[in-house]
């Protein structure tokens, strides 16, 4: 099970899947592994790298350098998104101006630690 879920709407997350923003679960390493094929990795900046297809692109992962017992993973490239629901919205100050939220969720301004209203 995921220990967080969460729409990021980061710049980075943005340009990495051509998106207005990304879907995201975060598990524990320990509980996780790719089932079919080994992913590419892409270092997106100097804290974190992603990994993506090799075949055909598709983003599929993000972890930081410094957490490396969890990883966050597009909800978008799991078999089964709709099993994963997101519960807020992370680094909303970065939101493309033309997206109207209206779910209802919580809202952060970057982490969680900075929420909205």
């Amino acid at each position: 099970m995921p220990t967080n879920q969460s729409h990021c709407h980061c710049e980075i997350c943005r340009r990495a899947s051509g998106a207005a923003f990304v879907s995201w679960a975060t598990f524990l390493i320990e509980g996780f592994a790719f089932t079919d094929g080994i992913p590419a990795r892409y270092d997106s900046s100097d804290r974190a790298f992603r990994q993506f297809c090799p075949d055909c692109g598709s983003q599929l992962t993000f972890q930081f350098h410094h957490s490396p017992d969890t990883i966050d993973v597009t909800l978008a490239s799991l078999d089964h998104p709709e099993n994963i629901v997101p519960l807020d919205h992370i680094w909303t100050k970065r939101q493309i101006p033309w997206i109207k939220l209206a779910d209802g969720l919580p809202r952060f301004s970057a982490s969680r630690d900075d929420r909205d209203e």
